[in-house]
């Protein structure tokens, strides 16, 4: 792959990871490309987490965090503790093939025109099921990603233009991110990628689905449950708030509306289960506090460089 200078930097954001980093860490010493740095963002692990990496990968650049901060903080701390032209998100709960790493960033360098780049992430355990072929954004503002629990028969290989990528396993040129700036840490936890996203595509950047760059994923294994509820039910009134654009808001919002009205009353019915609470706290606080992301909706608009009918044209 014809990048040279350490061009890649790796970034691992870590929460009391120590039982997964070995397969994630391990997986990386096997990759085919070689010219890359890894940085683990630890985020105030209390299990053995700083112990692990010390002892049995000296080659990792360790950020400690001295408590927890989120998911954003931790992409924007290694991003930032990192100088390379291109910057890889990768999960910790992940493990990515030899050839990842070179599949991944081979349209980087062969294409000026793509900016950002999406693996296929399948089940840790269920090798043939995929978890995300790259990210959608429907046009009732659910964000989503593209053949989820479906047998992976090629069927999204051909489909090489997604949204967005999975952030537990994306590529991103910096001039990108020095572009757009870094994830938005207000979101803390989930959505965060769907965000950066939406932006990039606002300013006019291309993503591209490799389906050669094959990561397994032990879904859920670091977060999930009632915080990603709570996070995903806030989260997602807050992207739409600061991205979409008014003309699109103003010719979906009886979907959009009409999807959250169906997500409130499916929690309801599940009042019982606590993930469905604090699905219902999620939008009731994303409702509550929607002056945080529309005090930026004008900044984040000004820099929209792509037509309303071509955004409209790359949502689902």
């Amino acid at each position: 792959m014809p990048i040279s200078v350490t061009s890649v930097s790796v970034v691992v954001p870590n929460l009391n990871g120590a039982h997964l980093l070995p397969a994630c860490l391990d997986a990386l010493r096997r990759q085919t490309y070689r010219s890359f740095e890894t940085v683990v963002v630890d985020d105030g692990s209390t299990d053995q987490s700083l112990i692990l990496l010390s002892e049995r990968y000296p080659e990792v650049h360790v950020v400690a965090h001295p408590s927890r901060r989120g998911v954003a903080r931790s992409f924007n701390d290694g991003i930032r503790a990192t100088a390379s032209p291109i910057v890889v998100l990768l999960n910790n709960d992940t493990e990515a093939e030899p050839t990842w790493l070179e599949e991944l960033c081979r349209p980087l360098a062969e294409d000026p025109t793509v900016d950002c780049c999406a693996s296929k992430l399948l089940l840790f355990d269920r090798r043939n099921i995929l978890h995300s072929a790259g990210d959608f954004f429907g046009r009732d503002g659910m964000p989503g990603s593209r053949g989820v629990w479906q047998e992976d028969r090629g069927q999204f290989d051909d489909a090489l233009e997604p949204f967005g990528p999975c952030g537990a396993a994306a590529a991103y040129r910096r001039s990108l991110l020095d572009r757009l700036g870094l994830f938005d840490e207000s979101l803390g936890s989930y959505c965060e990628d769907v965000d950066l996203s939406f932006r990039a595509r606002l300013a006019g950047s291309r993503c591209r689905f490799v389906p050669s760059a094959r990561v397994y994923h032990k879904l859920s294994a670091t977060g999930g449950g009632t915080t990603a509820s709570y996070y995903v039910g806030r989260n997602v009134l807050w992207v739409l708030a600061r991205d979409l654009p008014t003309p699109l808001l103003q010719k979906y919002w009886p979907r959009i509306l009409g999807r959250q009205l169906s997500i409130s009353l499916e929690a309801l019915r599940h009042w019982r289960e606590p993930a469905a609470r604090a699905r219902l706290r999620g939008q009731f606080d994303g409702l509550r506090n929607l002056a945080q992301p529309l005090r930026r909706r004008a900044e984040v608009q000004a820099t929209r460089q792509i037509s309303i009918a071509a955004l409209d044209a790359c949502l689902s």
